[in-house]
């Protein structure tokens, strides 16, 4: 048996992929396959890569879709149409404003689905290619459609577990000797954050208000807009139904139970949650906007990039020791346009960066037995870099203001200025295939 999707691109030999005792070859994944849609060379969504999204068509009507290229697939229409026949599929499925029933269906199914899509597309396959009725139907320019949130998110939880970015801080904030606390070594830090102001990629974020330190040699707070708003370079996870109250994930179970990865931007506004974060952690200076790109990208789909996560100082104990390669070499970037400006690429990161994986983390969130549903969301934390250039944020780049950034038309940055638009992209890239995540865009607006 074969399944398409070695590290190398390559065949990999007598490997079967089994859920619920049921075994599913990944054929999405070959990277020969070839779509007779045209897609540009360096696009971030070809026929190997099959997201997920919700979208809603020039007609006004939402609907569930897929990508391929600079065309957008209704998967609504697709099904309605009997292009999914032998998949056991409710009528219902995505005719919804959301993934997360198609998401609690469980890996076969989506493995099942993106292997039909990847079918019908493929170059040789002209069932739907020579059927013009119903393509004007089910494919869409992406500039017809506009993108909504792919899911409803229920919860969601935000993670501390990039390493250089825990010292970073720590080393801003506190002795640069002891920049990471006695636990941070030992378990995967995160807080629960809140879900209602999650946002697609293209909806503007309000400078927010809020009360910051006071000033020296006063007793009262300062209250007004942040004036150190800040984005943050993360990846999200989205999981499905996992467990029951009471019951945990194995850690060698957990990624059987993430559908995928969007990109995230978890703004900040540094000087209120400098004043509001002790004793219990951040609150109003994360809550007012968390930005994330509108195509949910496949475990799947990411498979060919698998990598080593770095090495951990201390091993593990039992409940979040993984075997094998536990990351993903997912390239990121971040820049800052200025209003009528050009863009300037502030820091270039990558995913593999990460000390504790997805797998840790969703193992360690339910080990005291907390449920975990279809659609919430686990953002990664800030992720940095090694390097001064791949720091994940302004707070790191500029060193708390510091060292000012030139941007290209002759302006400087410590801090993101209203009217500024933040753009941070995501791709996988081998010798066969480019896999990406699109754009994920917010524009600052003056606060009210």
């Amino acid at each position: 048996m074969i399944i398409f999707q070695g590290e190398n691109g390559k065949k990999m030999h007598k490997f079967d992929l089994k859920y619920k005792n049921q075994k599913m070859i990944i054929t999405a994944n070959n990277p020969n396959r070839k779509s007779w849609l045209n897609v540009n060379k360096d696009s971030d969504f070809p026929i190997q890569n099959i997201p997920f999204g919700v979208f809603i068509t020039k007609e006004d009507i939402i609907t569930i879709g897929s990508r391929i290229g600079d065309f957008a697939i209704d998967l609504g229409a697709l099904h309605q149409l009997g292009y999914f026949n032998g998949i056991p599929l409710t009528d219902d499925i995505f005719l919804q404003d959301n993934l997360n029933d198609f998401i609690a269906d469980g890996r076969k199914t989506w493995r099942l689905v993106r292997n039909r899509i990847a079918d019908i597309f493929e170059v040789t396959n002209g069932k739907l290619r020579d059927n013009a009725t119903h393509k004007e139907h089910i494919i869409f320019r992406m500039d017809e459609v506009e993108m909504l949130l792919p899911v409803s998110v229920g919860d969601y939880t935000d993670f501390y577990a990039s390493k250089e970015h825990a010292t970073n801080v720590g080393s801003l904030f506190r002795d640069p000797e002891n920049a990471l606390l006695p636990n941070w070594l030992h378990i995967p830090i995160g807080y629960h954050g809140r879900s209602s102001s999650i946002i697609p990629s293209g909806t503007p974020v309000r400078r927010p208000y809020g009360q910051t330190k006071p000033a020296e040699g006063s007793n009262t707070p300062g209250f007004g807009p942040s004036k150190l708003l800040d984005f943050e370079l993360e990846m999200a996870f989205i999981t499905t139904d996992a467990n029951t109250l009471g019951d945990r994930i194995p850690i060698h179970e957990a990624e059987e139970h993430i559908f995928g990865l969007v990109q995230f931007n978890d703004w900040s506004a540094r000087d209120i949650q400098a004043w509001e974060y002790v004793p219990l952690g951040p609150f109003l200076g994360k809550s007012f906007a968390s930005t994330i790109s509108p195509w949910i990208v496949t475990l799947d789909a990411l498979a060919p990039f698998r990598t080593n996560n770095p090495k951990q100082v201390h091993t593990p104990l039992p409940y979040l020791k993984q075997e094998g390669k536990g990351s993903y070499d997912i390239h990121l970037q971040v820049a800052i346009q200025p209003e009528n400006g050009e863009e300037t690429i502030l820091s270039n990161s990558n995913f593999k960066y990460m000390y504790w994986t997805m797998a840790q983390q969703l193992a360690h969130h339910t080990v005291n037995g907390c449920p975990v549903e279809a659609g919430d969301m686990m953002g990664s934390g800030t992720i940095s870099g090694p390097t001064k250039d791949s720091y994940g944020s302004m707070l790191e780049l500029t060193w708390r203001g510091q060292n000012p950034i030139l941007l290209k038309d002759g302006t400087t940055r410590t801090f993101i200025n209203d009217h500024d638009t933040v753009i941070m992209r995501a791709h996988c890239k081998n010798e066969h295939v480019r896999i990406g995540f699109g754009e994920c865009v917010g524009k600052v607006l003056p606060a009210k």
